[in-house]
């Protein structure tokens, strides 16, 4: 596949977006997370549109809410701005709190689209990789960057896991499962996981 000049409006409009954001405690630009995304995603399989939206997965909920998502539905259109909304965990300011945010999240996994369980996934594989990573060099300090704490983390993350695989194996749910059990490995964690509605 081909990409267009869309992909490449997307990206400008993506750096854009997040010029000013780091990524929590390490300072690296957030762009990188972007197209780490967009990476994994088209590796996967991503079409264009889930490509696009795979590099303004966080546009909506970090920068602009209502109005960033206008603005992705004008100039990616419609299956872009699902799919971006898809993978929005809130679009208010303040946020809700942490736990009620992400348990929704989670509940909602079972029936999104085959396209926001892609880039979702692919979202939540870089995250994983990368907390697996600075664990590596900081140890059990990781955990202070983090609103859920190291427990509330490593649930989130295992509870995706189960989540995306109601709506069946694929490839990426295999790498993110493995990329998990790496991280929980190396922790030693023993976290009870509820249900959480699935």
């Amino acid at each position: 596949m081909k990409l267009s000049e869309r992909f490449t409006e997307a990206l400008t409009f993506g750096t854009q977006l997040h010029a000013n954001q780091t990524r929590k405690g390490s300072g690296v630009p957030y762009i990188t997370h972007l197209l780490a995304v967009a990476s994994i995603a088209l590796d996967y399989g991503a079409n264009e549109d889930e490509a696009i939206a795979a590099l303004l997965h966080d546009a909506i909920e970090d920068q602009g809410g209502a109005a960033t998502r206008a603005e992705i539905r004008r100039r990616f259109g419609d299956t872009v701005t699902e799919i971006v909304e898809g993978c929005t965990d809130s679009d208010t300011t303040p946020k809700p709190p942490w736990r009620q945010r992400k348990e929704a999240y989670i509940a909602h996994i079972p029936t999104a689209s085959a396209s926001v369980c892609l880039v979702s996934a692919a979202d939540k594989l870089h995250n994983v990789r990368s907390i697996l990573k600075d664990y590596r060099q900081s140890g059990e300090d990781l955990w202070q960057r983090f609103k859920g704490g190291k427990d509330g983390t490593l649930w989130y993350y295992r509870a995706l896991v189960r989540a995306f695989r109601t709506q069946g194996s694929t490839p990426i749910v295999e790498e993110l499962d493995r990329v998990v059990s790496e991280l929980e490995r190396l922790v030693g964690s023993n976290i009870f996981i509820s249900p959480v509605g699935i």
